[in-house]
This record gives C-alpha cells, sequence and structure tokens, in this order.
C-alpha cells in the first residue's frame, strides 16, 4: 500500500505501487484506503461543499451537482491538487486534464439511486480516440452499503461491451437519471460494493459498470467524483463548445486542446445545459 508519506507525490511516482496500478487495469477500480488530503485541506474542502450544497434552490435535488467547478472556481484548489492527482498519474502518465467533476449527495431517507451505466457511453462523440478517463470518487460523507455506496461489476471495462452498453429508459424520478444498461448486458449478481471513509477514494475507468442503491438510511451520502485524462486525449471542441470545458490539470498540453480559464465562472456553459438555476449566480 502506499503510505501516508505519499500525500506530497511527484509527478514520476505518483500514489500507487505496482500492484495497485496492475488491479486497477486489470479489475477496471481500485479503493485508496488512507486519507487523501491532508486533514485540514479535507476539512476546508468540506466546508465549501455545504456552503454550495447550502445554496441549492428547494427545487434541485442534491444528487445533481454536476460539474460545480463552472460556478466555483475554488473548487478547482482540491481538485487539481498534487495529492489528487498524483492518484492518477501513475494510471494515464503527468500530462492531465481534468475533465468534469459531480457531488452526488444522497440525502438521508430518500436518496435516489444510481443506475447502471459506464461513463464513457455519455460521452461519445466528445473525445477523439479511446475513452482513457479515470474517475476519483472521493468521499465527503462514509459511504457504505447501508447508504447507498457505489458497486462496480469488475472487469467490464474490457469484457463485454468495453464501455459501450445499451441502455433501457426508466424512472427519472426515482433515479439520478432515465436511461440503464440493458440487464442482459450485465452481471449484478457479480458486483462489488464499494465501502469508504470520510476522505478515502475509489479510482474507477470510466468504461466500468457501476451503480449505487437507494439510501434509505439516516446518514447522508456524498461523493465527488473527479474525473481526469491524458492530454495526448483530443477532445472534440465542436462537440464541446457553449457546453463543456476542460481544464489542464498538471503538465502540459500534448493533444492541441484548449484548455479553460481556471479563474473564472462560466454561467454561460450551466445555460446552455439547461443548469442556469442550478448554482447561486449561473443565471
Amino acid at each position: 500500500m502506499a503510505t501516508a508519506q505519499s500525500a506530497t507525490p511527484t509527478a514520476a511516482s505518483g500514489r500507487l505501487n505496482a500492484e495497485q496500478v496492475g488491479k486497477f487495469q486489470r479489475e477496471g477500480y481500485i479503493t485508496f484506503n488512507e486519507p487523501v488530503l491532508p486533514a485540514a485541506k479535507f476539512a476546508s474542502l468540506t466546508a465549501c461543499f455545504e456552503k454550495i450544497l447550502g445554496e441549492l434552490p428547494g427545487d434541485v435535488r442534491p444528487e445533481s451537482m454536476d460539474v460545480p467547478h463552472f460556478m466555483h472556481p475554488e473548487l478547482l484548489e482540491w481538485a487539481l491538487d498534487d495529492a489528487i492527482t498524483g492518484l492518477v498519474t501513475p494510471l494515464l502518465g503527468p500530462d492531465l486534464a481534468l475533465f468534469s467533476t459531480h457531488f452526488i449527495c444522497k440525502p438521508k431517507g430518500n436518496g435516489r439511486r444510481v443506475p447502471w451505466h459506464e461513463d464513457s457511453a455519455y460521452w461519445s462523440g466528445m473525445i477523439n480516440g479511446p475513452t482513457e478517463v479515470c474517475t476519483v470518487w472521493l468521499a465527503i460523507d462514509p459511504s457504505t452499503r447501508e447508504n447507498g455506496c457505489m458497486m462496480v461489476i469488475p472487469r467490464t471495462h474490457v469484457t463485454g461491451q468495453k464501455g459501450f452498453s445499451d441502455y433501457d429508459t426508466i424512472d427519472a424520478t426515482q433515479n439520478v437519471f432515465g436511461t440503464e444498461i440493458v440487464k442482459s448486458q450485465r452481471d449484478d449478481a457479480s458486483r462489488v460494493y464499494v465501502e469508504l471513509k470520510p476522505n478515502e477514494a475509489s479510482l474507477h475507468d470510466a468504461r466500468i459498470q457501476h451503480a449505487s442503491e437507494v439510501n434509505t438510511s439516516n446518514k447522508r451520502r456524498c461523493g465527488w467524483t473527479i474525473r481526469f485524462c491524458s492530454t495526448a486525449t483530443k477532445f472534440n471542441h465542436e462537440k464541446l463548445d457553449g457546453y463543456h470545458q476542460v481544464y489542464l490539470a498538471r503538465g502540459r498540453d500534448r493533444g492541441g486542446n484548449t484548455y479553460a480559464d481556471p479563474t473564472r465562472t462560466y454561467p454561460e456553459l450551466m445555460a446552455r445545459r439547461g443548469m442556469s438555476t442550478a448554482y447561486k449566480n449561473a443565471h
């Protein structure tokens, strides 16, 4: 296992050992069961999240806090921290782009289910070439089977449909979104529950099948997904234009991409996404 001293990683070594890298490549996910951020920095991230959550309009579900960094660029202080990017460099290399972030906060008692899906299936046309994206799932709250932790079906990033399954329409009022991988293309019995303490993380390949159950417990469950890819990836900027931006997270650009300004907000992107009322000052 990596040690606590790896909290200040180098671009070359990162924070994962060879065994962890091998498991990620083979299984499509790993857990990192030690503190990701120094305690004080994690506490300040939690405070920032609670402030953003507290400012949500009453009709916005807390599971739907997608791309919060577009309106709260202060979140990049944590998303681009070496302690987080150092988890990814052993997998994708030293030159990283931040593709997206999302707070998935399931309130106690009625937190919605996340259907079985692959992240890659929703990015068709945005990325030219292989969809080699790694998600860091950072636990803000305890994430357990009781309150609806993430589940993964190992090895589905390299078997079956390899990240591009077929989907059925489901009830969007009972789920975080309204589509789910067809049952014939997944093996629910092989699922693994990914339980984490606050400030621990899991990492998963964007092509792996994953989901989470409803939260009917008396404990909130929140995780922050932070998605990275190599800057050698070529983004389809015509597809992204006016809808999405990526950021240079670490190192240098290698794909001829254009990157967002980490100091400014992007209310125009929120408007294009139909999310103008999702965050304070997003209109």
